[in-house]
């Protein structure tokens, strides 16, 4: 096999990162990525909190827990656990990526807000003519589904031949998969419509500004901290898109183009749009059932062997170990499973991810691209795992913006 040394490694967002987050931040407008140096630091202790149930609850059966604390964040979150990931070359400690996963987004008595789309057809039988309209209502789903977002990655790392915005998007996946008990049936992304350089939203100004007398970045912030207003405020009934604009009702259900592998990406993997687009901007959340994504579905534990070469290895994909503390590392390796069902990775992987022989580890078979660059990708088998050792972990139980 070729070599695959791993260069990159995913690890928890820490407090040393916020100068970077910061800065990222700035090149977006996603919500749950805010420019607020305040709402990011909050986000990130609480990452750190999370990490740290997960890796309690891997060793203990899990139990429905109850609202956190969360400090200035919105209080749909508060329910929530809230993984904060980052991307840095190994040995630089700088952070070049992100992406978040929220356990659950609102539940009973906290809704998340959207528009759901319909069609009405008309006809007026004395002119024998009729008219197809596509109208949006205020949607409230009550039933809390995980959330994919805060997906970024500086742009001198784009195109990579690493392909490094799909492993910084692709681990959230890896981590449900490791953790199914902690997350929901339904997994969310709500995806970015078009939005301007300088942050604003036609839709926005067509449609919800109409309502709500806020610039589109007033009134996205202040999802940070209350989402009445929406409710309050947005008319119950139909609203005829038809009144809009042309080139602002294009853009109800489309993406941007930046957004738009991110969009591919996930309907590869069984995502679909239904109808639901977001108040603000009218980007499209798409959804999918978590048990029939197969990156969950083949992820697993394993016990780490001894290190082998790289000749040895015949799978790639996506490795990761949680320690006792709740540092979570993960890399795209190389690696084999032995006779005994260890899984086994080269010296370099073993120090990427600061583990030794003997440590739980999970994994997820997959298609990535080896370092020497080849055309040429694997295709991994998930591996067996013994039935003593699936009930010890569990087994394989169990990706925007967050409103």
């Amino acid at each position: 096999m070729a070599k695959h040394t791993p260069l990159f490694v995913v690890r928890r967002a820490m407090v040393s990162d916020l100068p970077t987050l910061h800065k990222m931040s700035k090149m977006v407008h996603f919500i749950n990525l805010p420019p607020d140096q305040e709402i990011l630091a909050d986000k990130i202790r609480n990452s750190r909190k999370s990490f740290l149930r997960a890796a309690r609850n891997a060793k203990t059966v899990h139990k429905p827990k109850g609202p956190s604390v969360t400090g200035g964040m919105s209080e749909k979150t508060a329910m929530a656990d809230i993984f904060m990931f980052v991307l840095e070359e190994i040995n630089t400690e700088g952070c070049i990526g992100t992406s978040q996963l929220v356990s659950q987004m609102g539940g009973p008595g906290h809704p998340n807000v959207c528009f759901k789309l319909e069609t009405r057809e008309k006809y007026a039988t004395d002119l024998k003519f009729g008219a197809r309209h596509t109208v949006a209502r205020v949607h409230l789903d009550e039933s809390g589904p995980t959330e994919l977002g805060g997906l970024v990655l500086q742009p001198s790392f784009r195109g990579h031949k690493m392909k490094l915005g799909r492993f910084i998007a692709l681990v959230r996946f890896h981590f449900i998969g490791l953790h199914r008990k902690m997350f929901r049936q339904t997994i969310l992304a709500e995806l970015m419509a078009p939005i301007t350089s300088s942050g604003e939203s036609l839709v926005w100004d067509t449609l919800g500004r109409r309502f709500i007398p806020l610039s589109y970045e007033e009134a996205d912030r202040f999802c940070q901290y209350s989402r009445e207003f929406m409710m309050e405020l947005l008319p119950a009934g139909d609203i005829h898109l038809s009144l809009l604009p042309p080139a602002a009702r294009a853009q109800i259900g489309e993406v941007g183009p930046e957004t738009l592998p991110a969009r591919r990406m996930l309907e590869g993997l069984g995502f679909k749009y239904e109808g639901y687009v977001d108040p603000f901007d009218g980007g499209p959340y798409v959804t999918a059932k978590t048990d029939d994504i197969d990156l969950v579905k083949n992820t697993f534990h394993a016990t780490l062997g001894t290190a082998i070469g790289h000749e040895q290895t015949d799978q790639v994909g996506i490795v990761s170990v949680l320690n006792g503390d709740g540092d979570f590392r993960a890399i795209q390796t190389a690696f084999s499973i032995d006779r005994s069902d260890r899984l086994r990775v080269t010296s370099e992987a073993m120090a990427a991810l600061h583990t030794e022989p003997g440590v739980d580890v999970g994994c997820t078979p997959m298609r990535v691209p080896v370092e020497s660059g080849r055309a040429k990708k694997l295709v991994a088998k998930k591996a067996p795992v013994k039935k003593k050792t699936a009930k010890k972990t569990g087994g394989r139980k169990r990706l925007g913006r967050s409103r």
